[in-house]
């Protein structure tokens, strides 16, 4: 068997051109376009580079972009005080912290400090606990995208076993959730989890969110399990060069699985373009407008 690559490119290209489609009416509306707001403290490369692709993203989707970058020496204090102004602030409607944060800072107090309305990271207890009772609520994008995934590939997901490993509240607890909305069977495993192969190979579906090199390996799945890769691994590639893995062990996971989320190229770029829906979808609720269709 050879697994069928699910094209995550593809998939949040689409997702991006339904945002950014949807965009003019609410301005119409609304008098004003949708508006985002990154805050950067420091200066880490990869940070950098993401608050930079998501200022590109959300200017091309026809929405306003307010980027903050503050000095790795800003305190607590400050960074709460810009929080609390972009909470006022009527012409932001999706306010992200970037992560990681420096040391001298409490990422949860930063967190807690974002109106969950405008928490487009979906990051906030208030959020947490809406996705946990299943009221409506502004959810983790990197999960939603998961979930984008496994639908358009699967269709109705109701019944079918699935396996999440990693419990982190940024991917696996919140995974899990969404899973359980969907009337899957969830398991939710982790490094104490005993005879970890064996719980994996039960799986119709199998997120891998734990953050360890090729872990995953092809002997470990039931054949023609769906499977998501959400990790992101640079390893030594020889010649002084490395080379993106995830967490599965993507050769050998391809001979017994039905279909794979490749890295990079999967999961990834669906992030970003979850997060302009997200910000989308807050726009129309602190208007009072129903939710965007089709997203």
């Amino acid at each position: 068997m050879t697994a069928a690559l699910i094209d995550g490119r593809a998939f949040a290209q689409h997702l991006r051109d339904r945002v950014a489609a949807a965009v003019p009416a609410f301005a119409a509306t609304a008098k004003r376009p949708p508006g985002l707001a990154v805050v950067l403290v420091g200066e880490d490369p990869a940070s950098a580079v993401y608050v930079r692709n998501k200022g590109k993203a959300t200017l091309a989707a026809g929405m306003a972009s307010f980027e903050h970058r503050l000095d790795a020496s800003t305190s607590q204090d400050e960074l709460l005080t810009l929080v609390r102004r972009l909470n006022a602030d009527a012409a932001v409607d999706g306010i992200l912290v970037q992560l990681p944060l420096p040391p001298q800072i409490d990422e949860q107090a930063v967190i807690a400090a974002i109106d969950p309305d405008k928490d487009v990271d979906g990051f906030n207890v208030i959020n947490a606990g809406r996705l946990a009772v299943g009221e409506d609520g502004l959810v983790p994008c990197t999960p939603l995208g998961c979930l984008m995934l496994l639908r358009d590939r699967l269709g109705d997901l109701s019944g079918l076993d699935a396996v999440v490993i990693g419990r982190s509240n940024i991917v696996g607890k919140p995974m899990a959730q969404l899973l359980l909305r969907e009337s899957c069977t969830v398991t939710i495993a982790h490094s104490r989890t005993r005879d970890l192969p064996g719980v994996v190979r039960r799986a119709d579906i199998v997120i891998a969110a734990v953050g360890r090199p090729e872990m995953v390996q092809g002997d470990w799945l039931k054949p023609g399990a769906t499977v998501i890769d959400v990790g992101i691994n640079r390893i030594d590639a020889g010649d002084g060069k490395t080379r993106l893995v995830g967490d599965v062990d993507f050769a050998g996971a391809s001979d017994v699985a039905g279909a794979i989320t490749p890295v990079p190229g999967g999961v990834g770029p669906m992030t970003i373009a979850v997060l302009l829906r997200n910000c989308l979808v807050a726009a129309h609720a602190r208007a009072g407008l129903p939710a965007p269709a089709g997203l």
